[in-house]
């Protein structure tokens, strides 16, 4: 990046934050004060001292480089990866002032690191002398038709469970409690499908949901439903249908098929965390192939995962295909060169055409959450409900309260041309982007990326008119 003279936006630095305290903690120390021996070289590595509340400065340098994502070390005792000093440094570094400048030489310290990581990536490509002896292939079929046998057991158990449920009535599951949800869920995780045992403990939260929750109940309880006849019959599913059954249930898949090299451009990235795992997803754009791909991360619970790409550049590299039908998950493989700013983007379609996408991805996989599209030319505005009840409070003396971006369901995003929308998901509410995306857009038209479901569409990155910056609303 520092060779074409192209340095990252402060949005590509702070994308790469751990969690919100640490983009909080980074953007404090993204100023030129505290820093010096600051420097960065032709190869992306940038380096400097930070002086801090102790006797001596933190060392921090970060490898932009490198072509398995930018890698960071700083002598403070943050666990966080990156820290704040390292971010603070690439925002120091992204100001373009003078503060950071290229075509330096690295200290001895930063030099030292830097060797070491030279070395080890030469090791991981060398071919290995002991290569490992191969797995025994009949005992790995044994394992998983044992496996298989265990969640069969399961997927019946679990049918029996939701009969005993609807013969009666979903209004019994209120007084229910979630203990015998949680039961069955781990009754699950005995019969080794992780995959029913969260959707199992979904349901049990789903009464406490608020006001029209026995449809939602339903609803769940049919989609399981499908998932226990599709694993029950899968022989006499299509290969493609199979294979998204078999993840779904919870059964691990590789990646496999040939690999497909694109320009890939890091559209957005976020992280979901419950009490076991936290997951980072990561959305690509081939550039030539017009494919969108899905790379999921994951870390332990509490901890971010290792992969972290910024948003807006694009990487020159390979990815591989998951198996299962309309599949876009990727495993990530040889990257050929650092990740370089880009103004390239997706076409963007109507709010109808992302609709009729997200039905037709559902043929293939009807326990899709949403789907990756992105919207062309729309403007954030308040729904016809919404301004229709404001009104009637108005007229009715009362004290009208102006909507805000915390109740998303007033909201949508519309095209001015056909007048079509499609109203913002709740999980809009918790995400910092959406006054962003009001306020960037100003009842302008904009581009939006983002995920369309059945909740409504979730924003999550944007292009004002005239700009081929990437603008992350994560």
């Amino acid at each position: 990046m520092t060779q074409q003279g192209v340095r990252w936006t402060a949005d590509q630095v702070l994308a790469l934050a751990p969690d919100a305290p640490s983009r909080k903690a980074g953007s404090k120390l993204g100023v030129a004060g505290p820093w010096s021996e600051a420097g960065s070289t032709g190869e992306g590595a940038v380096w400097g001292l930070y002086k801090g509340s102790g006797s001596k400065p933190y060392q921090t340098i970060v490898d932009i480089a490198d072509v398995a994502g930018p890698a960071y070390k700083c002598s403070c005792p943050s666990r966080k990866f990156p820290c704040k000093h390292a971010l603070g440094l690439l925002l120091v570094w992204a100001g373009s002032d003078g503060t950071v400048p290229d075509g330096g030489e690295p200290p001895a310290w930063a030099e030292e690191w830097l060797a070491a990581r030279r070395k080890r990536a030469d090791g991981k490509q060398s071919p290995s002398a002991t290569p490992s002896a191969p797995a025994d292939p009949e005992a790995a079929r044994r394992r998983a038709e044992k496996r298989a046998e265990r969640i069969t057991a399961g997927a019946t158990e679990l049918e029996q469970r939701l009969s005993d449920l609807l013969r009666g009535g979903t209004a019994s599951a209120e007084q229910m409690g979630y203990g015998l949800w949680e039961e069955t869920a781990a009754r699950m995780v005995d019969a080794q499908a992780p995959g029913l045992a969260a959707r199992v403990r979904e349901l049990g939260a789903v009464p406490s949901s608020g006001p029209g929750w026995p449809v939602r109940l339903l609803e769940e309880c049919a989609l399981l439903h499908l998932l226990d006849q599709g694993w029950l019959h899968r022989d006499r599913l299509p290969d493609g249908l199979a294979a998204t059954v078999r993840s779904r249930v919870g059964l691990p898949a590789q990646a496999e098929g040939p690999p497909v090299r694109d320009h890939w451009v890091v559209l957005a990235q976020y992280d979901t965390a419950d009490s076991r795992l936290t997951t980072r997803r990561i959305w690509l754009y081939g550039t030539e192939s017009g494919r969108t791909a899905l790379l999921l991360s994951y870390g332990a619970a509490g901890r971010a995962p290792a992969l972290a790409l910024p948003v807006g550049l694009a990487l020159d590299a390979e990815v591989t295909g998951y198996a299962g039908a309309g599949q876009l998950r990727v495993e990530l493989g040889e990257q050929f060169a650092a990740p370089v700013p880009t103004a390239r983007r997706p076409a963007g379609v109507r709010p109808e055409e992302a609709v009729a996408r997200y039905g037709a991805a559902l043929r293939d996989d009807p326990w899709l959450e949403s789907w990756p599209v992105t919207l062309a030319e729309v403007i954030p505005a308040r729904s016809r409900n919404a301004r229709d009840a404001q009104g009637r409070q108005g007229a009715q003396g009362t004290h009208a309260t102006q909507s805000t971006p915390s109740t998303p369901d007033s909201w949508q995003l519309a095209d001015p041309v056909t007048g079509s929308a499609l109203p913002l998901a709740p999980s809009a509410a918790s995400r910092p982007g959406l006054w962003r995306l009001i306020a960037l857009s100003g009842g302008t038209p904009l581009t939006v990326f983002g995920e369309c479901g059945h909740r409504g569409f979730t924003p999550l990155a944007a292009w004002p008119q005239d700009s081929g910056e990437t603008v992350s609303l994560c």
